[in-house]
């Protein structure tokens, strides 16, 4: 791992991200922030969080993160698109696309990005500092349930950070104190998860339930975003860690009740309000990614799925008629079955479901900007943690603890609130339907591909539409992706995934 500089993030940010957004038109040195005129009150401490923020925004959908987020959602899942890359992702096929033109840092979709952890680790190195410096602050401008908040926010960006990288690259380097110099080997991954779940839990309380400025609702961390974040925790170590999984499905559950008790705090809103919903900043979003156009915030315009799958007035120019990809008839008919009977989704959602051509239109992330004759992008957030979502891992975690009528009663609330007919089944059936209504619920959130692999469905033909991979590939790591081989510089102790050597 390369050593780690200390990073003032907060004031590394052209744009202020939660209120306006003017330019820092005076940036006082770094050098200058490490002495006695730094870290003395509020202010030092909120402009430093609202960095943090900052930062994993430019990592996952910022101008500079191409198609970070959208590979989720495209890697080994049923799509077929007019160009080779995006095909060969879908495949599930990472040893040709690295030899594809878009797999470099410059191309326009990036997907060498996706190896390089280096900004997690800035973040998480940021994160760090402020719970170190975070009481050094005179109490008599800053009170201890500030204090308090802020660690606890910083705690929650450490977290969803390593979060991110167990789902990337399996086993990585962990550490938690501050100014951090030291070359580390890459620590097992269910370990990694174990810290990550106590360390959340410290602190998950200090977290408001909701704040007063709805500028940051959901965009900020609050109690909502640890208890979601915790339940993935949960739910990624009980597929990786057999002996202890009943544990941590029972705390996954034990999570979900605690979110779920709180009615009036976070609620699955009606779903003809979907613009809403996905614009953000509702009582139904946990933790989101901002993009306000009116301020000129945009993601890059590959951050997610609609960018393929949508085409004029959606995106792009009156010129733009078709779109660059597509779910294939046999995916759609599969997560959506005529026997199934209505589903207010399918046609809110959707233009064309069934058509598996270049006019298939996917509308769940509708709010664009533009007028006639001008190019049209998405401004929706993106959302990474969403009430929909806590309530089915607590419908999973309770049909692996074979608590059938609890994980029936979960799932059917989100069910209910699409207009659909209630889930029944029992045993493994129940199982498969809650992964299947996790398809529906969540497509283009980022989940696809993750639940694929926590849930060993990559390996089922019955799932796994687009290319199945076999047991010896994933016993290997073949699920992960490859690491920048910069991450040995100044590392001895550094080793990369055998998969990808």
């Amino acid at each position: 791992m390369k050593n780690f500089k200390y990073i003032i993030i907060g004031l590394c940010c052209s744009v202020t991200l939660f209120s306006g957004c003017k330019k820092f038109l005076n940036v006082v040195p770094i050098d200058n922030l490490t002495g006695n005129n730094y870290w003395q009150n509020k202010k030092d401490v909120e402009a430093y969080t609202s960095g943090l923020y900052q930062q994993f925004r430019a990592k996952v959908a910022g101008e500079n993160a191409k198609a970070f987020y959208l590979t989720f959602d495209v890697r080994n899942a049923p799509i077929v698109a007019a160009a080779s890359h995006l095909n060969l992702l879908a495949g599930g096929n990472i040893r040709a696309l690295q030899g594809n033109s878009e797999w470099g840092k410059d191309a326009a979709y990036g997907y060498y990005r996706m190896t390089d952890w280096k900004a997690f680790y800035d973040i998480i190195q940021a994160a760090n500092i402020l719970v170190a410096q975070v009481d050094k602050i005179p109490t008599a401008t800053f009170s201890e349930n500030d204090k308090k908040r802020y660690r606890a926010e910083a705690v929650f960006m450490r977290n969803l950070c390593y979060l991110f990288m167990v789902r990337l690259y399996g086993d990585v380097p962990y550490y938690t104190e501050a100014y951090h110099t030291t070359p580390l080997p890459r620590m097992p991954m269910v370990e990694v998860l174990e810290r990550c779940i106590a360390d959340m839990e410290a602190v998950k309380e200090d977290l408001p339930w909701t704040y007063g400025d709805q500028s940051i609702v959901a965009i900020r961390a609050t109690r909502g975003s640890a208890l979601a974040l915790m339940m993935h925790l949960n739910m990624w170590a009980a597929a990786f860690d057999p002996g202890k999984a009943e544990a941590h499905y029972r705390s996954t559950k034990a999570l979900g009740d605690e979110l779920l008790a709180n009615p009036g705090v976070h609620e699955l809103l009606p779903l003809e309000r979907t613009k809403e919903i996905f614009k953000g900043r509702t009582k139904e979003g946990l933790f989101e990614v901002l993009q306000n156009s009116n301020y000129g915030e945009f993601f890059n315009i590959r951050s997610n799925l609609a960018s393929i799958m949508t085409y004029y007035p959606y995106r792009g120019t009156v010129t733009k008629t078709t779109n660059d990809g597509y779910y294939t008839t046999k995916y759609m008919e599969s997560i959506y079955p005529s026997s199934a009977g209505p589903d207010k989704r399918l046609t809110t959602w959707f233009d064309q479901p069934f058509s598996g051509n270049n006019k298939f239109q996917f509308l769940k992330f509708i709010n664009v900007y533009g007028g006639e004759g001008v190019s049209v992008r998405n401004d929706d957030n993106i959302i990474v943690f969403r009430y929909s979502d806590a309530i089915l891992l607590a419908a999973e975690a309770a049909a692996e603890l074979e608590d059938v009528g609890e994980g029936q009663r979960l799932v059917n609330l989100v069910r209910v609130r699409a207009g659909a007919s209630l889930i029944t089944t029992t045993g493994s059936d129940l199982k498969d339907d809650i992964y299947m209504e996790r398809c529906r619920e969540l497509m283009g959130e980022g989940h696809y591909y993750n639940d694929l692999v926590r849930t060993k469905r990559i390996m089922n033909i019955k799932f796994n539409l687009s290319k199945v991979m076999s047991v010896s590939d994933f016993i290997q790591g073949g699920w992960t992706w490859p690491i920048y081989e910069d991450a040995l510089k100044n590392n001895p102790y550094m080793k990369l995934n055998e998969f990808w050597k």
